[in-house]
């Protein structure tokens, strides 16, 4: 069984640091979606389109249905149990086990990790573009620069993370702005994205659903703050559902004008797809583009820094990995130690493996992530008796259900498509 510990950090002159509510409703949606649309749509539209073709959005809506089910588990056990490390401790609850929550943490941490090497190598990817340098260079400084701002302070390095955010959802809205004005006829090519029901066809939709499952990652990182928010009861299923339904609109207005408008041979060798929106638009347009799609990616590594780091400290404080790990600097408020190990992880998966291998291996561990999260809310219901009036939010028993199948299915659909 899981023990939680109550001692934040390591003794301080005395004295214990711990983590600050600081985060409200609007930072923390902030959060999920700058991690959320930074992490996929400006790096793996591309990978997404090899796959599914023309047919790309509808991928991206199936990615968005297996994750609201989850969304919803998420928001009642995030609830239920508002701590660092959020998914240790709901297996712990579940399945009453010694291992597998600890199972669970570290996988969350894998899949962090992997996810900001993703994001760092799309990162340089977009500023190779204006600075010709070296990819694996560009890639170590922005890693770097990232673990900076993460030990800088949770409400510093949010907030930070919030105005990155705005900028990249502006960027996606002059995305969708040129790409409309300049393909007048776009309404009339809406219809040509409903598949036909052939199985070819639907192969490659639910292949490419996995590289679009990575775009939805990071709603589940507001529950891994879940100490750092202010009345977490109420402001965390508020964070997760509206981050996932921004999200989604977000994505599938998006990729539907790409893929209608960029022939798909060229959009699946490019190494920074959307700016194939921007070929006949101004230099100092492309130039601005590049910049904010250079803020984006960097900002979804920033944001699952974070959340690794909380899950690296949440583990440590509940007894489950070494004491220092949860160590707090007393300025700072943030797990150094454990932030520092995270940045070197990165470092080492972005300079030695590729972008798409990368993003399938964190869909991969972040689906078995979930369907342990969802049977774990299952198990607990199961064991106790429903309230009427519950402290928590509260889904219907069939939600986790349906999250444990769909995460399972999509899961399985990774290695059949292969």
């Amino acid at each position: 069984m899981l023990k939680t510990n109550d001692k934040a950090s390591p003794a301080i002159n005395g004295e214990r640091s711990k983590l600050r509510r600081r985060l409200t409703l609007p930072l923390l949606i902030l959060y999920g979606l700058g991690v959320t649309i930074g992490a996929g749509i400006y790096v793996l539209v591309g990978a997404t389109a090899s796959k599914a073709g023309i047919y790309a959005p509808i991928s991206f809506l199936i990615a968005a249905s297996v994750v609201a089910f989850t969304g919803f588990s998420y928001a009642e056990l995030g609830t239920r149990y508002p701590v660092s490390a959020g998914e240790a401790a709901y297996v712990s609850k579940g399945f009453n086990s010694k291992y597998l929550p600890l199972i669970t943490g570290l996988f969350v941490i894998v899949s962090g990790v992997i996810s900001s090497a993703t994001v760092a190598i799309g990162a340089a990817g977009y500023l190779q573009t204006l600075v010709p340098i070296s990819t694996d260079y560009l890639t170590s400084l922005i890693v770097i620069i990232i673990g900076i701002i993460a030990i800088w302070g949770i409400l510093e390095s949010v907030i930070l993370a919030a105005i990155f955010t705005v900028l990249e959802i502006g960027g996606l809205s002059l995305v969708i702005w040129i790409g409309a004005t300049s393909n007048p006829d776009l309404v009339n090519k809406i219809p040509s994205l409903l598949p036909p029901f052939e199985l070819a066809v639907w192969s490659g939709i639910l292949s490419a659903g996995l590289l679009a499952f990575f775009a939805f990652i990071g709603f589940e990182d507001i529950a891994n703050v879940a100490e750092e928010v202010k009345n977490p009861r109420r402001t965390l299923p508020l964070g997760i559902i509206i981050t996932l339904v921004i999200a989604t609109i977000i994505y599938f207005v998006v990729v539907s004008i790409v893929v209608l408008t960029i022939p798909i041979d060229t959009l699946t060798h490019s190494d920074a797809p959307l700016t194939l929106i921007f070929v006949n638009a101004s230099q100092n347009t492309r130039n601005i583009f590049n910049v904010v799609a250079i803020i984006a990616t960097i900002n979804g590594a920033l944001i699952q820094v974070i959340m690794a780091s909380r899950v690296l400290y949440g583990l440590a404080s509940q007894n489950s990995l070494p004491e220092f790990l949860s160590y707090v600097h007393p300025i700072t408020r943030t797990p150094i130690i454990a932030t520092f190990v995270v940045i070197f992880l990165i470092i080492i998966l972005a300079l030695f493996f590729p972008i798409a291998e990368l993003a399938e291996a964190t869909s991969q561990v972040v689906l078995v992530v979930f369907a342990l999260v969802n049977m774990a809310l299952i198990l607990i219901k199961r064991q106790e008796k429903p309230s009427l009036s519950p402290s928590y939010f509260q889904v219907p028993g069939w939600v986790p259900f349906l999250g444990f199948i769909s995460s399972s299915l999509l899961f399985l659909a990774s290695f059949i498509s292969a």
